[in-house]
């Protein structure tokens, strides 16, 4: 049980790493005063999803969730 225990912390380390990554890469969610005239309606701004941007946003969601849930997982007394 111990070398999953260290298996785990590996992946959980490793995790901690491209997350702090993928948040870092991250733009703010300010626009400035651009929002004012009209600017965040582009065609970036309407097709997020598909660009770049969301798909850091996505996988950073994902790696975050499995961050907690590993999280929780090693706190466990199983181990």
């Amino acid at each position: 049980m111990q070398i999953l225990r260290y298996v785990l912390m590996a992946i959980f380390v490793l995790l901690c790493i491209v997350a702090t990554v993928l948040v870092l890469m991250q733009e703010g969610k300010s626009d400035g005063l651009g929002a004012l005239a009209g600017a965040a309606e582009t065609y970036w701004g309407k097709n997020k999803a598909r660009s770049m941007e969301g798909a850091i946003a996505k996988w950073t969601k994902i790696l975050l969730v499995l961050f907690f849930v590993l999280a929780i997982i090693l706190n466990l007394s199983v181990f």
